[in-house]
């Protein structure tokens, strides 16, 4: 019974201490002004003048050339989309022969196993086994 009461002292100790801060913070003056100059200067810094605003929004017409910033700009998207589908399909390429290669090395493997077995089921103990009747070039 004793547990039960320190878990339950323990708890409203707990909700009297946050009660007692959260009132102290909304009493304190000084640290909500310090708050709302803080929110001033981080709405100048997201936000800008209307004039500002008003020419970033202008679109130019369709038929007005482009400047030489917005092409340099398309130009340098373009080229980054090609070198990155470039880089892609090399790695797929470079993958695919990786794995042609291994497939093709065990084929072989096993291909050469089966010969050895072959010859040494058949071998008859008269002639020279396969190694040494090879004819060297």
């Amino acid at each position: 019974m004793t547990w039960r009461q320190a878990v339950l002292l323990s708890c409203f100790s707990a909700v009297v201490l946050l009660s007692m801060l959260r009132e102290g913070i909304s009493a304190s003056v000084g640290t909500m002004q310090a708050a709302e100059e803080a929110s001033e200067d981080a709405k100048q810094k997201i936000f800008m003048q209307e004039s500002d605003a008003s020419n970033f929004l202008k679109r130019r017409g369709k038929r007005s050339p482009k400047s030489r910033d917005e092409v340099n700009a398309e130009n340098r998207q373009k080229l980054r989309a090609d070198e990155l589908r470039r880089e892609y399909y090399e790695e797929q390429r470079n993958e695919f022969e990786n794995f042609v290669e291994e497939q093709n090395d065990e084929q072989e493997e096993r291909s050469r196993e089966a010969v050895e077995q072959w010859r040494q089921w058949h071998y008859d103990g008269l002639h020279p086994s396969y190694l040494y009747n090879r004819h060297h070039i």
